[in-house]
């Protein structure tokens, strides 16, 4: 009975985790919620809105590297260890958020431009199944891979202690090491901050 007790607790205790990550990044109770459409279905969902703030982190202060496995939308296995050794773009995302839609061509065309240069881009999808990600995906020419984190939540928690995805969008640069260097909170107004934050980051190595 002891045993069972303890499994039943454990249970309780990972459903919690999963509840916490997934209230960073849905259904906020803040006056900053926004009505978004549901991607694909025409359904209502609510979602904490960030403002666009920027925060950088110099090297020196930077925390230990954020460590994260998952499975995308097309069921390839991710590990923040297969990006070690250059920046990370990791943007955090759902199809039913209108920021989330907004900012996805110009995280394309950053992408591209950054392939083979220092930098890969990674989607973590916080709500939706596979095929609405792969619709979002095809409609949207995103080409960039995404982590279907809404069952688990795994991905956001990894994030939470160090610097939380704390609103939808959330754009996160990692760096060669894989510390989180920069964040933006909300849509990202102008792609040249993102991609001048980009360039910051991968200039660190060749200045070693």
């Amino acid at each position: 009975m002891r045993g069972h007790r303890s499994s039943a607790r454990a249970s309780v205790l990972r459903f919690a985790a999963f509840a916490v990550a997934g209230a960073l990044l849905l259904a906020g109770c803040s006056a900053q919620d926004q009505l978004a459409i549901d991607y694909g279905s025409g359904g209502n969902k609510n979602y904490v809105a960030g403002d666009g703030s920027i925060l950088e982190i110099q090297p020196e202060n930077r925390k230990d590297p954020i460590v994260f496995t998952g499975t995308t939308d097309t069921g390839t296995e991710v590990s923040s260890s297969d990006y070690r050794g250059q920046a990370l773009v990791v943007n955090f995302w759902a199809g039913y958020c209108a920021p989330c839609r907004a900012e996805a061509p110009e995280l394309e065309k950053l992408s591209q431009k950054w392939a083979d240069r220092g930098a890969s881009f990674l989607g973590i999808n916080t709500y939706d199944e596979a095929a609405t990600a792969q619709a979002f995906a095809r409609n949207y020419g995103v080409t960039y891979p995404s982590i279907l984190d809404a069952s688990t939540g795994a991905v956001q928690l990894s994030f939470a202690g160090t610097v939380a995805p704390s609103a939808l969008p959330t754009t996160i640069v990692l760096d060669s090491s894989g510390r989180v260097a920069a964040r933006i909170l909300g849509q990202i107004e102008s792609a040249s901050i993102l991609d001048a934050i980009i360039k910051t980051v991968v200039d660190e190595d060749a200045q070693k």
